[in-house]
């Protein structure tokens, strides 16, 4: 969009226009009929369109034109020229969308002064339509953990492309977050990203969602796809589309194109798509639920998102980012995390992942009784597993054991804590529990402790085979 279209069946008035026009400055392409001029349209949209309406030999006259062109570009200002002018031509332009109507003969000051405006009015509608369209979301990837860096490696590398990306990863883990970095960092930047929350949207409503509708009581009104025209779409738990729904997703992929709901006319669309899900693919397909042939689209680069218990280390910087972004949006109390409430958060399950973390923040910051250190006292749970004295209270199943059996699973668990605690770093696990290296390696192989790698960090694990050292 660079450039005026000019259209005119009179080959001497373009040609003047074009002239003037491009001693101003302007890139401009002709067409002498409705012909040359949609397929002008369809191979680059204008960055404005001069439109005579009277248009002979010709299969559409402008009004048709103007009717087609605001249909599937409404972006583009048409600026209605013509010999024959009147106050009800003029109206019925103005009605279908043109920007202005000028009479021939015209003045060619007058001519520029309104493309000009024309223009300069496209560009603040644009502007204004992508910054509604852009949450106030933030696209910092925070963290330091092998497994983090491991994330960051990857993704790096798909920002500079247009490769369809999808994010692997459970629920709270940071994919949306991850596909609005690609989208930020990338060629499209400045383009819009569109999300498709695919598991809410009502099955019998989500191809009007995607695709948009026309209808003679409310015309025009597109969906999501061409919201994100120039973008990133991001399908956000694709596995939830519905079955119906994925063929025509995949037609899109393929073609750039498709009809609104209640339409005729294609709609092309140009989009970099990135999907997430939550879900094994691999089992949806073999239950028919998903279709391999989206999923082989989809699927081109690959991206696995790690949970938060694959990378604790993080646990802490991700907890002072969200502290200081709460602060600077809120204006909640900028806290700091004391070290046995830091202990605890390490040791802690987030089923939740990332989003657990953030929402845990939020609540103590809210409901914190002051401006000091977060002790642990303040985190949900940790009064669980103590009385009021600050005893130990013994779960049922350890309470009902000998104390043999007691001690090592005690032992178990709380070493496989510390250990993924420490992102599976053996050093700094000794040191903490203050216990030599060595020694520390016996008791883990006593107790059938091991540690393998697992997205890019070492995880500490149960050895169900291993038979414990007597």
């Amino acid at each position: 969009m660079s450039d005026i279209l000019i259209v005119d069946d009179e080959r001497d008035i373009r040609e003047l226009i074009s002239d003037i026009l491009q001693d101003e400055g302007f890139a401009t392409r002709l067409a002498g009929n409705s012909d040359d001029a949609i397929a002008a349209i369809n191979a680059e949209p204008p960055a404005l369109m001069i439109l005579d309406i009277w248009l002979k030999d010709s299969r559409m006259d402008g009004i048709d034109i103007l009717k087609a062109v605001k249909r599937d570009n409404p972006d583009v200002p048409v600026v209605i020229i013509s010999g024959h002018g009147n106050i009800e031509i003029a109206v019925a332009a103005i009605k279908q969308g043109a920007y202005d109507f000028i009479e021939k003969p015209f003045n060619i000051d007058q001519l520029l002064v309104v493309i000009r405006r024309a223009m300069e009015t496209s560009r603040l509608r644009r502007e204004n339509q992508n910054l509604r369209r852009r949450e106030v979301v933030s696209t910092d990837m925070i963290g330091r953990s092998p497994a983090f860096k491991t994330l960051m490696g990857q993704i790096e590398k798909v920002t500079k492309s247009n490769g369809r990306v999808m994010l692997r990863g459970p629920a709270g883990s940071g994919k949306e977050i991850a596909a609005r970095y690609i989208h930020a960092n990338s060629a499209r930047a400045s383009g819009p990203f569109v999300t498709v929350n695919c598991a809410s949207v009502a099955p019998d409503r989500m191809e009007e969602v995607l695709f948009g509708r026309e209808s003679a009581e409310r015309g025009v009104e597109p969906g999501l796809l061409e919201q994100a025209h120039g973008g990133v779409i991001f399908f956000d738990e694709v596995a939830d589309l519905p079955l119906g729904t994925q063929s025509k997703i995949l037609r899109v992929l393929v073609d750039q194109q498709f009809t609104r709901v209640g339409g005729q006319d294609k709609v092309r669309v140009d989009l970099r798509v990135i999907s997430s899900t939550n879900k094994d693919l691999d089992a949806a397909i073999k239950a028919e639920t998903f279709r391999q042939e989206l999923y082989h689209r989809l699927n081109v680069v690959p991206i696995a998102v790690p949970s938060l218990e694959e990378r604790r280390e993080d646990i802490t910087v991700l907890a002072d980012y969200f502290i200081t972004e709460f602060n600077a949006a809120q204006g909640l109390p900028l806290r700091t995390f004391s070290d046995e409430a830091v202990a605890l958060l390490q040791t802690m399950i987030w089923p939740g992942n990332v989003r657990q973390l953030k929402n845990l923040v939020e609540r103590v910051l809210i409901l914190g009784d002051g401006s000091g250190p977060i002790e642990a006292r303040e985190l949900p749970g940790e009064d669980e597993n103590t009385d009021e004295d600050g005893r130990v209270v013994l779960s049922g199943a350890l309470a009902t054991l000998p104390l043999r059996e007691a001690r090592e699973a005690f032992e178990r668990e709380y070493l496989l804590t510390q250990i993924n605690r420490f992102g599976g770093n053996i050093s700094r696990t000794a040191n903490f529990v203050g216990m030599e290296r060595s020694a520390l390696h016996r008791k883990l192989k006593s107790l059938g402790v091991v540690t393998s790698a697992k997205s890019g960090t070492r995880v500490a694990h149960v050895d169900e085979d291993a038979e414990a050292i007597e």
